[in-house]
């Protein structure tokens, strides 16, 4: 508070016939609200370190230690091995497809449904969300049942020679299925806290809604679309249980990184199975790292 006020005060208080003889004090800060015993609370952070240390950081560690165990020799031929690169190859090329399907329809759906009124809207708010209730599995058994040699169309796929159990397009679809909400679900709410003015202010211009999008939606929301990204490759790349019902584990040729691991890890070759496995833990270290940094400049975009 001003001298000038500080000064003003007795006058104002006389005036309403108050006594002038008041002590003005600063307001402070109320004071720190944990009550807790300083023993209390370093036992809870030492519980909550030790369950992290245990967890995740001794698992890390010792999938490092465990590829690294007969050398760096050891290590490269694992992951030079035929049926390694090959697997390597099917995860990437199926982390591709899923991450630019997904942020197609994730950009398409978030845009919807933020910007615009429509009858389902809340249907398709729901089936975003199914894959977060629906076990990998099932999904993967679903797709057996459908497109399968048994399945609901069969005859179709045999008479056009389409094969989409144990081949690639199999893995592709039960990969979309358990990536699917990612990308949108982080676009969703962002773009219904921004709202429709600044979009409305373009179009009043003479923009188009093609122009629009993607000079005004997108540049406002492209930390969180590659927030999502991020999290889509991730799932993607990791993805065992879907993936395991529709692959027909053909080593060479339909076995991703984790199923090829499992293999590995079954036939008591454990420096080949933990040098891949290291892989998908650095791609797990990598991608927190990115989280980190993305969140915080998403924090400082909202802020």
């Amino acid at each position: 508070m001003s001298s000038t006020s500080h000064s003003a005060l007795p006058q104002a208080l006389a005036s309403e016939g108050l006594p002038a003889h008041v002590e003005v004090r600063p307001l402070r800060h109320p004071g720190p609200t944990n009550t807790e015993p300083k023993a209390v609370r370093i036992a809870i952070i030492t519980l909550a370190l030790a369950f992290l240390a245990l967890c995740i950081a001794l698992p890390v560690v010792s999938v490092f230690y465990e590829a690294f165990k007969r050398g760096w020799l050891a290590y490269v031929t694992a992951l030079a091995e035929p049926d390694a690169l090959s697997a390597i190859r099917l995860t990437l090329l199926v982390a591709a497809i899923s991450v630019i399907a997904n942020v197609t329809f994730g950009l398409i759906a978030a845009w919807a449904i933020a910007k615009f009124e429509f009858p389902g809207r809340s249907l398709l708010i729901t089936l975003i969300d199914l894959p977060f209730s629906v076990s990998p599995v099932v999904a993967g058994l679903v797709y057996v049942l459908l497109f399968g040699s048994q399945g609901l169309f069969a005859a179709y796929l045999q008479a056009w020679d389409i094969k989409i159990i144990f081949a690639l397009p199999g893995i592709v679809l039960a990969t979309l299925f358990v990536t699917f909400p990612f990308v949108a679900r982080e676009l969703i709410p962002l773009m219904q806290e921004q709202g429709t003015a600044e979009e409305e202010a373009a179009v009043s211009l003479g923009a188009s809604g093609l122009s629009t999008f993607f000079r005004v939606t997108l540049p406002n929301v492209k930390w969180a679309l590659l927030y999502g990204v991020l999290l889509c490759n991730a799932r993607a790349m990791g993805e065992f249980g879907a993936v395991s019902v529709v692959s027909g584990h053909v080593r060479g040729l339909t076995n991703t990184m984790p199923l090829h691991i499992e293999i590995l890890y079954n036939e008591y070759q454990f420096v080949a199975s933990f040098a891949v496995a290291s892989l998908l833990a650095l791609l797990a270290l990598v991608t927190l790292v990115a989280k980190t940094l993305l969140e915080a400049r998403l924090a400082e975009d909202a802020s």
